[in-house]
């Protein structure tokens, strides 16, 4: 068997899906995505995903796409792609939807809708369970909420390649954690940011200021079983630097440890004990030890 693709409608060859020079996608970066990943080969959270691409769709006026129809194609495509793949390795799924092609009169031009699969990249981050990451504060900030709505996921993101070169020129290897337009703490380049403090519990930024995250959502469910408390709020760059623990959480990795912000370690500079405790959890939960996975496929 070879590996597919879905595009309008359709599952094609994986090495036939294109999008045209002319498309909106190309053109103007009109694009709204989502990312997802499997767990034995099960789409994680795919309800979630699809909900938060419909409220995507809305904010670019394009309401009309059938998302049933999208999570059944997803389901059939990852099954498909995921038994091409070494027992125990898991995809990566990408979702995205674009106006179609400026050629095209914009009511009548129609919307290009696809997905594809590759297999975890493990290699990006299999270290970084064990390591921790490094964080630098860039000059780069957030995308203002004037400019587009917070919960509008999409594939606009000079500033996270701007930020992230700028952090690595401060700091090899580091990654950027980027400010709102009132300076406090947003997120960082393609991760939600998390502070653990004992007197207080996990702390994410205001639901309303940020993407809402499928993986902090995730998070906020597995402490309400440790028992520790989670709040959203404000927090700044010293709140950071004083914090007990960081964390970042995306869909492949799902939670990662921070152990220093511009040079400065976060308590003792090794992952927490809390750290420890949410990914035991996650891992649980999905029936997979997820840094045990990504070191014995890191290397595919």
């Amino acid at each position: 068997m070879n590996q597919l693709a879905y595009c309008n409608g359709h599952l094609i060859p994986h090495e036939k899906l294109s999008v045209s020079v002319t498309d909106v996608g190309f053109t103007l970066g009109v694009t709204v995505s989502e990312q997802l990943r499997t767990f034995n080969g099960k789409l994680f959270q795919l309800d979630e995903h699809i909900q938060r691409l419909g409220q995507s769709l809305q904010a670019i006026g394009l309401p009309n796409i059938d998302l049933e129809h999208l999570k059944n194609e997803a389901t059939t495509l990852a099954a498909h792609n995921y038994s091409l793949l070494e027992p125990g390795d898991d995809l990566g799924l990408t979702l995205f939807v674009t106006p179609g092609s400026a050629a095209a009169d914009a009511e009548l031009a129609k919307p290009t809708v696809a997905m594809h699969t590759a297999p975890v990249s493990f290699q990006r981050w299999a270290n970084k369970y064990q390591d921790g990451e490094s964080l630098v504060v860039t000059s780069v900030r957030q995308v203002p909420t004037n400019c587009w709505p917070p919960h509008l996921k999409c594939r606009s993101r000079m500033h996270y390649f701007l930020a992230d070169r700028e952090a690595r020129e401060k700091e090899s290897g580091a990654r950027a954690l980027l400010l709102d337009q009132d300076g406090f703490v947003a997120e960082a380049s393609t991760a939600s940011v998390l502070l653990f403090r004992a007197d207080e519990g996990l702390i994410a930024p205001p639901e309303a200021k940020v993407l809402p995250s499928v993986s902090v959502g995730v998070i906020k469910q597995l402490t309400e079983a440790l028992q520790l408390p989670f709040v959203h709020r404000d927090f700044t760059v010293d709140e950071v630097h004083a914090a007990d623990e960081v964390f970042l959480s995306s869909t492949s990795p799902c939670v990662l440890p921070v152990v220093s912000v511009d040079g400065t370690n976060i308590s003792d500079g090794k992952p927490g004990a809390t750290y420890q405790e949410i990914l035991a959890a996650w891992s649980a939960r999905v029936g997979v030890d997820i840094a045990a996975q990504a070191t014995q496929f890191a290397q595919r």
